[in-house]
């Protein structure tokens, strides 16, 4: 316990540390915004100012739904071709972790680091965890995975609550105060610890590969900061992260192998097609690598400080939210700005989400836009 709670301490003060960093008196100017081409016709279908209220947390694709999670512990259905709402339930309590679920069941952690599990919007159990967690819970196969802020992991029956396994890993003593990554491929458990992917038997969690995506180096520990973030890409079996502050790399989940690894220093997720990974580096800097070899395809330094979130791919196009709301795309194979809308002037909060044709996205504020093209 006396371990739990000194990294979740840890947590919180590089949380702390991170946001002084980015609120110091000489903040960077931010890029000045091109003139729009609108060479890709693009419209809002809908926006629903009202659907939440209050800051999300976490937006997942529900079959035709989005799903939202807001930090308040309120969970949100819309329509994504509509907007409609289709349901919504409140936790009554704060939600730390983003949303896991499956076809019949939700998993999510509070504040006060309770796993719940829900069934038809209902609580069917809770179980206290030891330390804070902030990665979603993954449901699959009948089982409930978490990720700790302790880098321990642990699964359970998603229909009783019975802790079937726990694996903790010792690693540097700071712990990067966002989400990591927790993924199933095939019957794979796929794990971010440190800067490294850890291949778990998701039956009794013994290792069956791991394999380093960063290189740790640095003089202190925040220096030497590399936990690999949330919001991967998957092509197959390849899985292409990103190592905070320190690197990208794409790794074959079947054997384990390190396809390659670059030198970067960004902490939002990758996104991307069959050929081509795009990320945003620390500065606002865009980045495109050849998905195969890894080589630099492009770089734009047009959104520098712009304060960019994660992408996400959408037909021939990346798509990014900036921090004072506004919709940028460019092109994937280039990096050449193709459109930019505006919504409601505060960031976008999440990285969006493609559902069927359109694409959808939450802001700071909790309004939600689906956006499609003409």
């Amino acid at each position: 316990m006396l371990r739990s709670l000194q990294r979740s301490a840890a947590v919180a003060a590089l949380g702390v540390l991170l946001l002084s960093a980015c609120s110091g008196p000489e903040k960077p100017k931010p890029a000045p915004l091109a003139a729009n081409p609108a060479n890709v016709p693009v419209r809002v279908v809908w926006n629903n100012a009202n659907s939440l209220g209050e800051e999300a947390l976490d937006l997942k694709v529900d079959g035709p739904n989005v799903l939202i999670a807001t930090k308040a512990g309120r969970l949100v259905s819309l329509n994504a071709a509509t907007g409609a709402e289709n349901w919504r339930v409140d936790l009554g309590v704060g939600m730390s972790s983003g949303l896991g679920g499956d076809a019949s069941r939700l998993a999510v952690v509070t504040q006060g680091n309770a796993l719940l599990v829900l069934e038809q919007g209902k609580e069917i159990w809770r179980t206290k965890m030891q330390a804070m967690v902030l990665s979603a819970p993954l449901v699959a196969g009948g089982r409930v995975f978490v990720l700790a802020g302790d880098r321990a992991i642990s699964a359970f029956d998603a229909a009783t609550g019975q802790r079937l396994w726990h694996q903790q890993r010792t690693g540097e003593p700071l712990i990067l105060g966002q989400a990591g990554l927790l993924m199933a491929v095939g019957d794979t458990l796929v794990v971010g610890l440190g800067g490294r992917l850890v291949g778990l038997n998701p039956q009794n969690g013994n290792t069956r590969w791991d394999v380093a995506v960063a290189t740790v180096r640095g003089t202190n520990e925040v220096e030497r900061l590399a936990d690999i973030v949330a919001g991967s890409s998957r092509q197959g079996k390849a899985v292409c992260v990103r190592a905070f502050q320190a690197a990208v790399g794409c790794v074959d989940a079947a054997s384990g192998r390190l396809l390659w690894s670059r030198s970067a220093n960004g902490f939002t997720g990758l996104n991307g097609d069959a050929a081509v990974l795009v990320g945003t580096e620390a500065d606002g800097r865009l980045r495109a690598w050849q998905r195969d070899s890894g080589e630099v395809l492009w770089s734009s330094e047009n959104f520098r400080f712009r304060g960019l979130g994660a992408p996400a791919a959408w037909g021939q196009s990346m798509v990014f939210g900036d921090a004072d709301g506004f919709v940028h795309m460019v092109g994937l194979r280039d990096g050449s700005l193709l459109n930019r809308l505006a919504t409601d002037g505060s960031a976008v909060a999440l990285a969006p989400l493609v559902v069927g044709t359109n694409l959808v996205l939450v802001t700071q504020r909790g309004a939600v836009y689906a956006l499609t093209y003409d």
